[in-house]
């Protein structure tokens, strides 16, 4: 029986290096490690990333680490385990560290995907789109929805200020971005902030502001507080929202005050991942913005980037990817970090870019 589980075993090995294209040994070549469901892009992310995992004839297992560091790292320990020779990591918080370091003693590729893994210098490899530019877009989309160019402190326009999870390095980049074209409008008076009032994410009222693991149930009972409190005897015009989560969850928590029951007194809310509920909600004129980041794009760039890391190469050149080895410091060391190009989608392009590009179809809107 011990003789038949071996040969067994060692078939089963086999199999592996030749579903790998001869590309190394062990039972998986790439594991994939998601942060979460419940924001839907992590969803098609990890499936993406599966899809063309396997296409490019690697063995291939994609996990979701539902918003819990010690969930994910279990799920990363047990890629090692199968032999993993690369990882691609969408972290939750700095615990992942100690399994980057396991790897890393291992010899394990390991690539940060979307989210940079900060307080270590065991990896060298991380990709994401141009998150500040990100932000840009969303500070941009209010300043010309507000006119704030011939706005003065005479009659200011109100704005409230939300952030994304304090754990995830993005939510510094996309505050920034947007902070950047919203901060001199805040200082002349143009632009008053109802509620915290950060003007950077180095800011202390920053974690104020932040949004704890992206979740949409807090940012609707923050709304809520700020629509009771801070916000009562005022009418706002904008919401800065990080993501689409949250900006269906704010606009959820607006609507069901008086002030704002119509599509037409809904101050302008920004969001990012062009969620399918988003796109409709801004085709109908509720939901001002998203921004498209688009995930196909950025999970063929991954696991290509780690093709090219099994092959040895050490910088490798991503189609529709810029390199940047200056920006991206995890506190211990700067990364190499691969930039894909964000999009803005507004009710005037929505069909042409969600559509057009076939990440959605005519009938998800019908």
């Amino acid at each position: 029986m011990k003789r038949i589980v071996l040969m067994t075993l060692a078939l089963m090995m086999a199999a592996g290096m030749v579903f790998a294209s001869g590309q190394g040994e062990g039972m998986l070549d790439i594991g994939i490690a998601m942060p979460e469901t419940h924001v839907e892009r992590w969803q098609r992310d990890g499936a993406k990333l599966l899809e063309v995992a396997e296409e490019m004839g690697y063995t291939a297992e994609v996990t979701y680490g539902d918003a819990d560091q010690g969930l994910q790292n279990e799920q990363i320990q047990n890629f090692i385990t199968k032999g993993a020779r690369a990882l691609i990591i969408g972290n939750i918080n700095e615990g992942v560290n100690s399994v980057v370091t396991e790897a890393a003693e291992e010899g394990i590729i390991v690539i940060a995907y979307d989210r940079l893994i900060t307080g270590s210098d065991d990896y060298n490899y991380y990709i994401t789109f141009d998150n500040f530019k990100v932000g840009e877009f969303q500070g941009q989309a209010i300043e010309n929805a507000l006119d704030l160019q011939n706005v003065d402190s005479d009659d200011p326009k109100y704005i409230t200020l939300f952030a994304g999870s304090p754990t995830d390095n993005n939510a510094n980049f996309f505050f920034d971005g947007a902070m950047s074209i919203l901060a001199p409008h805040v200082e002349r008076g143009a632009l008053e902030v109802v509620g915290p009032a950060p003007m950077s994410s180095d800011d202390s009222a920053f974690t104020r502001i932040a949004t704890e693991n992206w979740r949409a149930e807090v940012a609707k009972a923050r709304m809520e507080n700020l629509l009771s409190n801070a916000a009562l005897d005022v009418t706002l015009d904008a919401v800065l929202a990080p993501n689409d989560t949250l900006a269906q969850a704010i606009i959820e928590a607006l609507s069901a005050d008086a002030k704002y029951d119509t599509t037409d007194s809904l101050p302008v809310v920004t969001g990012q991942d062009a969620q399918l509920s988003s796109v409709q909600s801004i085709a109908d004129g509720e939901q001002y913005m998203t921004v498209f980041k688009d995930t196909r794009d950025l999970a063929t760039g991954a696991v290509n980037l780690a093709d090219a890391l099994l092959q040895g190469e050490e910088t490798p050149e991503i189609d529709g990817a810029r390199l940047d080895t200056e920006t991206y410091d995890t506190g211990m060391k700067v990364v190499n970090s691969y930039l894909l190009e964000p999009v803005n989608v507004t009710e005037e392009n929505w069909e042409e870019v969600m559509v057009g590009s076939g990440y959605y179809s005519a009938s998800d809107f019908e």
